[in-house]
């Protein structure tokens, strides 16, 4: 070799050092360094948006809700990347959700966090926006992100990094642009002077990103949160509530009042979809577009509608999920099978991110199922996940009692646990118990007339006041009743999760089995309600040590 001397020193350190250089390289591909290697992180995640969007009509087929929907840039997300057919929140509630996804941990190791209303941020709790921050990331957020609590967006360095600007606020689409239609202007003129603000915003972060860092951007609009403007749907988005027809689920009232409450809903969604299309234009105009990580979620199920949010059963806790990461880092046109909490999103993120992921976050990245370019089932682990509930309105029951429940979820089935069976699951009856119907305004109006664990709102208002109809009996009473302390559902044989098959011999082994499987991921992660005295679940103030990370 050219480089041999006669003591041989000049050959073993020219390999040294080629070994060194050769080191350096494979370590800068697996763990990208700070700066433009690593990607921009955009997470759009709607208030109250559980899992619609049109793309779902290609895996669920005909004949369900997401046949009236239409969201083309969620769509094409999904398309130019990946769409998860099985994600869910671990706690269908705005607050212990969120604390949750940000924490990377279940909603019940977030202390006081793991409640609505009440709820307060621990700051020792890592929250993977601040560790990206910290790791060279430039953040930035509009609209909600954490709450309600105090402080107001904690987990997000509060109101920071906020590019909130003066406007006509998106948070009230249907208010805004019906109103803009009754003064003059066309539909499509309301719309577009809200979506134009949206622009104006994200472009405001889009300056302000330094040249060396890449960033973060959390979407976090509220306007599928109720309440909104009756008839929009039709109005704005030209959705037909009687195209509903036949396809409501088992435990809604197929009715012309309920279709239409139904249909306003999904105008929000696809409203939520709309200003992701801005996003998306402006990502692409910038050229930031394929350097971008996207990822497109909700929060929970439907408000207002019972059996959604506020509950276990599929209606409350399964979300839209989908991901694109461009130049082939996510493969496209992938429909996946695999489980998935949302509290996945917080080391999936720091892993993108090139960011150390803390121990005592409880979810798993999802950088390996992102990548792979296989369809169907990714992880074999991933078959089941675990949901639950604890409070959401303080005030639905007599001394701020929660409703306890926690949920095992798998392909096959739902099993839940009702710790309480007692008490009512969407709250207080109130003037109900009595044979009292409220006014039906207040009804409409405010949500803790009566049942305060459920949005006010029309279908709300229109089965109290039919509760005793022949016909729609059996609705009200799954929607508002006392629940055993034990449900089962076959999801083949029973997709909408109305017949309970708890106690039933034939299906003995398999509750048994179910059962033993969610107390061990409980008892493992650490949950309170098993683990200590129940009691500080039971009143004000919600206190408590977060739970160490648990065993595997």
């Amino acid at each position: 070799m050219a480089v041999l001397t006669e003591s041989g020193e000049v050959s073993r350190m020219f390999l040294m050092t080629c070994r060194y250089f050769l080191l350096i390289c494979l370590f800068l591909l697996i763990f990208p360094a700070k700066g433009e290697e690593r990607p921009n992180i955009l997470f759009a995640f709607a208030d109250d948006w559980g899992r619609y969007a049109s793309i779902y009509t290609e895996t669920d087929g005909e004949g369900t809700i997401n046949d009236l929907i239409e969201t083309p840039n969620i769509d094409r997300i999904a398309r130019e990347g990946i769409l998860f057919n099985n994600a869910f929140v671990t706690s269908p509630s705005c607050t212990p959700c969120r604390s949750s996804l940000l924490s990377g941990q279940y909603f019940f190791r977030t202390g006081q966090g793991a409640i609505l209303q009440g709820a307060i941020w621990d700051p020792e709790i890592p929250s993977f926006p601040l560790l990206l921050k910290d790791n060279g990331y430039h953040i930035g957020k509009l609209f909600k992100v954490w709450g309600p609590g105090e402080p107001k967006d904690a987990p997000f360095g509060e109101q920071e990094f906020g590019f909130e600007i003066k406007g006509p606020s998106f948070n009230g689409f249907s208010q805004h642009a019906s109103k803009a239609v009754e003064k003059g202007d066309s539909v499509e003129e309301a719309k577009g002077e809200l979506l134009n603000h949206v622009e104006k915003q994200f472009d405001g972060f889009l300056n302000s990103q330094p040249d060396d860092k890449p960033f973060f951007f959390w979407f976090g609009p509220t306007n599928v949160h109720r309440k909104w403007i009756r008839g929009s749907g039709k109005d704005l988005w030209a959705l037909e509530p009687d195209e509903l027809k036949g396809k409501m689920p088992a435990f809604l009232p197929d009715v012309p009042e309920v279709r239409e409450d139904l249909a306003d809903y999904l105008g929000e969604a696809m409203a939520f979809d709309a200003a992701v299309g801005v996003l998306l234009r402006q990502l692409e105009a910038a050229g930031k577009l394929d350097d971008t990580l996207i990822v497109v979620s909700g929060d929970h199920g439907a408000p207002g509608f019972p059996r959604g949010k506020c509950n276990l059963y599929d209606f409350g806790s399964a979300v839209t999920l989908a991901a694109r990461w461009g130049n082939g880092r996510i493969p496209g046109n992938r429909v996946v099978e695999d489980f998935v909490n949302l509290m996945d999103l917080a080391p999936t993120f720091l892993e993108a991110g090139g960011t150390e992921i803390p121990d005592v976050m409880t979810g798993r990245s999802l950088i390996d199922v992102f990548t792979s370019e296989k369809s169907g089932l990714v992880d074999p682990a991933r078959t089941w996940v675990v949901t639950g509930r604890e409070r959401h309105v303080a005030e639905a029951r007599a001394g701020n009692k929660p409703y306890p429940q926690r949920a095992i979820r798998t392909e096959e089935h739902l099993y839940i646990v009702n710790f309480e069976p007692e008490r009512w699951p969407m709250g207080s009856p109130g003037s109900v118990a009595n044979h009292i119907t409220p006014d039906h305004e207040a009804l409409v109006e405010d949500t803790f007339v009566v049942f305060g664990d459920l949005d006010a709102g029309p279908t709300k208002a229109w089965m109290v006041e039919n509760r005793d109809h022949t016909d729609y009996q059996r609705h009200f009473q799954l929607g508002f009743g006392k629940r055993p302390e034990v449900e089962l559902y076959v999801l083949a044989e029973d997709p909408d999760q109305v017949d309970n098959r708890a106690g039933d011999p034939a299906l003995a082994s398999i509750e048994k089995e179910l059962r033993e499987r969610l107390m061990k991921e409980l008892t493992a992660a650490g949950d309170p309600r098993l683990l200590e005295d129940p009691v500080r679940y039971e009143s004000m103030p919600f206190t408590g040590p977060n739970p160490p990370k648990p065993k595997r």
